[in-house]
């Protein structure tokens, strides 16, 4: 008797047609998965950095009208915006002999907390999918394993046999899906609890950037 080949290579060839969509979504989703995971290392490094090298900035004792001149053309980083955003209405709300229009603080305020949900917007992007890899591939994984084991019996009454040679192809098969289910649903899990706090942790940050902001503004304003 030949010898079956059970790599994985031969197991999605002989798989049945919904069951090799299974296996290729599940493939697909692990891909985008950790490129996901990858470029969100990266970026949130960045930001860790940009974060630190600003926050150096605002409490070396240089006046903020100099700083936000210095960095208003290309603010680096999600601080630098927050901060250009809340400069840049501060200046709107000057008169022309010095004197701020009422209401200023609130403005500044209002002008940071939009530019804080953009940011925030930012961080989270890609997160949503690795949630959904992360809660449904298992069940996508047994949806292929259940159709596969369904094969197999079919092809059990076919035969007329329940020769461990006829059966243990299209389970094993079967079971490939779910492998590959669990194989792309972990990783995604893992880090996404990994980035969700991260990316809470870099929130936090630009919320007390703002309200540090916003004491000194109001400062000077009473002044």
């Amino acid at each position: 008797m030949q010898p079956v080949d059970f790599s994985i290579l031969a197991l999605f060839l002989r798989a049945a047609f919904v069951v090799k969509l299974v296996l290729l979504a599940l493939i697909l989703s692990s891909f985008w998965s950790w490129a996901i995971i990858i470029q969100k290392f990266i970026n949130f490094r960045i930001a860790k950095r940009d974060a630190k090298m600003f926050q150096q900035a605002f409490w070396s004792g240089e006046p903020l009208d100099l700083l936000f001149g210095r960095i208003r053309e290309t603010p680096r980083g999600a601080s630098e915006r927050v901060f250009c955003k809340g400069m840049t209405e501060w200046e709107r709300s000057r008169r022309t002999d010095g004197r701020m229009i009422p209401g200023v603080q609130a403005r500044v305020d209002r002008s940071m907390d939009i530019a804080i949900s953009e940011e925030v917007a930012r961080l989270n992007h890609g997160l949503t999918f690795l949630a959904t890899v992360g809660s449904t591939a298992p069940f996508v994984g047994l949806f292929g394993t259940v159709w596969g084991i369904k094969n197999a019996f079919q092809e059990i009454a076919a035969q007329q046999s329940t020769n461990l040679a006829v059966v243990a192809p299209g389970i094993a098969e079967a079971l490939v899906a779910t492998a590959l289910g669990l194989l792309a649903a972990i990783p995604a899990v893992i880090f996404y609890n990994k980035l969700s706090a991260d990316a809470d942790k870099l929130a936090a940050g630009l919320d007390r950037l703002a309200d540090e902001f916003s004491t000194i503004l109001s400062r000077q304003t009473d002044a």
